[in-house]
């Protein structure tokens, strides 16, 4: 990998991180998302350094988080997820081959959505879902999880619904989504598309990311939580809009 591309890899991956110890979310939209627009590393490689980093950043938090599971409604959401979670590795697989253009119209549009979904507060609710819920919400992020890594927001909204303590759903959502990531690495690996040499220089990512989640907790930004919600709002809205929009006037133009 360039120094140049490495540079920007690194600096994409503090800023979400900086950025998901804030708001608690939007490590994994916001690098998908920086890495699509520079083009600094293929996307099916960007979701594998996702995946890894996804799986650190879980061992740090259930290391004594663990027994906040909500393990209930964590296993229909989980076992749900992991079922389509082949369905979306497929899905990734298809538009990689097929057209990097489709690719980014795909991220971009399940950026965008998920920009405005986690935007919307969720309204609690009195009484718990049923295991058909949480199985539900699960499936729809296990496609996403297993097209980009990027399986959060359909579960941060059921799961910040119910009337669950902030430590459970915190420590249930990690443990999903490091389930989901590990998972999603063995697929990579069975199918032999395991990125290139010049990828294992994004590892670097790791202490990066670490630095930043310790930097945000001791030196946050002049803002209010509502606004740096806002502005990673904002942010994510804008880079799948420019992800999604050259590419579909592009592929319209091919189609002209």
């Amino acid at each position: 990998m360039a120094p140049g591309s490495l540079a920007i890899l690194l600096t994409i991956a503090g800023f979400a991180a900086y950025t998901q110890t804030l708001t608690g979310f939007a490590l994994g939209l916001i690098m998908m998302g920086g890495v699509g627009l520079s083009g600094v590393i293929a996307l099916p490689d960007a979701a594998v350094l996702v995946s890894i980093l996804v799986i650190v950043n879980a061992a740090q938090v259930l290391a004594k988080g663990w027994r906040d599971i909500a393990f209930r409604q964590f296993a229909p959401a989980l076992a749900a997820s992991l079922l389509f979670l082949g369905l979306g590795y497929v899905v990734l697989n298809l538009m990689a081959s097929a057209s990097l253009d489709w690719l980014k119209v795909v991220l971009g549009v399940v950026i965008v959505l998920s920009s405005i979904q986690l935007s919307l507060k969720p309204a609690p609710l009195e009484t718990m879902s049923g295991p058909l819920s949480f199985a539900g919400f699960g499936a729809v992020a296990g496609v996403m999880g297993g097209l980009f890594s990027t399986a959060g927001p359909p579960l941060i909204y059921h799961f910040y619904r119910q009337p669950l303590r902030p430590a459970s759903v915190r420590e249930t959502l990690v443990a999903i989504f490091a389930i989901n990531a590990a998972i999603r690495l063995v697929m990579v690996a069975g199918a032999g598309q395991w990125p290139t040499s010049g990828f294992w220089w994004g590892l670097l990512a790791i202490p990066v990311v670490m630095l930043a989640t310790w930097a945000a907790r001791r030196y946050p930004p002049p803002l209010s939580p509502l606004a740096m919600r806002r502005l990673a709002f904002l942010l994510l809205f804008l880079s799948g809009l420019s992800l999604a929009v050259p590419a579909i006037l592009k592929l319209a133009a091919g189609h002209g």
